[in-house]
């Protein structure tokens, strides 16, 4: 009798692992923020936040600048931006930073990217740019990859309009 009820204890310790698993999947998939440990520091998923547009040129012509912040920078290690001079470069960079973050539209096309920002604080000024009159996707979401750990922590959807 015992054995029949560990088995079942068991199964129901699997199906609830399962079901968490499943949980955590889908608040992914529906953009919503999870959070991950790095080393001893708990990195929370970024918080982007639409902060405005500009307008400017350049030799190949107009664009609209659309610019973010990450709400919560203040939570993320300072070593995640540290150089990183032992990891692959960018481009002719070879001090570019630990964690990349890259630009993804809703569709999931990769839009723009940071390779160097150097600290959390540099969080608050994250813009991607589209030719003026071409129009943005409709939500932007960022990805910033631990490159020494692998991870990536992905932000909420946010939209590229007011």
């Amino acid at each position: 009798m015992r054995s029949v009820v560990r088995r079942h204890l068991g199964f129901l310790r699997g199906v609830l692992l399962a079901l968490l698993g499943v949980g955590l999947l889908a608040s992914a998939a529906a953009g919503q923020p999870t959070s991950h440990r790095t080393g001893t520091a708990a990195v929370p998923a970024p918080i982007l936040k639409f902060t405005g547009l500009e307008i400017y040129a350049t030799p190949a012509g107009e664009f609209v600048r659309y610019r973010y912040a990450v709400t919560n920078r203040q939570a993320f290690p300072a070593e995640l931006f540290a150089a990183a001079p032992s990891l692959p470069p960018c481009g002719t960079n070879t001090n570019s930073s630990r964690s990349w973050v890259d630009f993804f539209s809703d569709s999931g096309a990769r839009l723009y990217g940071f390779c160097a920002l150097g600290s959390p604080d540099k969080l608050d000024g994250l813009w991607f740019a589209v030719r003026r009159g071409e129009a943005p996707p409709r939500s932007v979401y960022i990805e910033i990859h631990d490159r020494q750990t692998g991870q990536k922590y992905r932000s909420n959807p946010a939209e590229t309009a007011p």
